[in-house]
């Protein structure tokens, strides 16, 4: 299996501020789209369907950074989940979005 990784520099963000906020994409996801985060301590489980693209992956804190890595759906569909990813990650880790502001589903 190849894996398809994601990164997101948290910036100004605590990493307890940025897991409140990845939380409550955790909501919106699983509201959305059924696609079920699990957090154990600072890391958490991803897993489920966008349309046709299977979802199997984790997401922690490194460097400052938040880091998706998960399974590569493939080539037909690597770019449109780098982007959905890149683009919820940097809706949600928005230092000028208060965590009340983001959307839950």
């Amino acid at each position: 299996m190849s894996n398809m990784r994601v990164e997101y520099p948290l910036g100004k963000l605590s990493q307890e501020e940025a897991k409140a906020r990845l939380t409550a994409l955790g909501e919106y996801l699983k509201n959305k789209h059924n696609i079920a985060v699990t957090w154990s301590g600072d890391e958490a489980t991803v897993k489920g369907k966008y349309l046709v693209v299977t979802i199997d992956g984790s997401l922690r804190f490194e460097g400052g950074k938040a880091v998706f890595d998960g399974k590569d759906p493939g080539i037909l569909w690597r770019g449109k989940a780098r982007d959905y990813l890149t683009n919820k990650l940097s809706t949600y880790l928005d230092p000028t979005r208060t965590l009340g502001d983001l959307p839950r589903g």
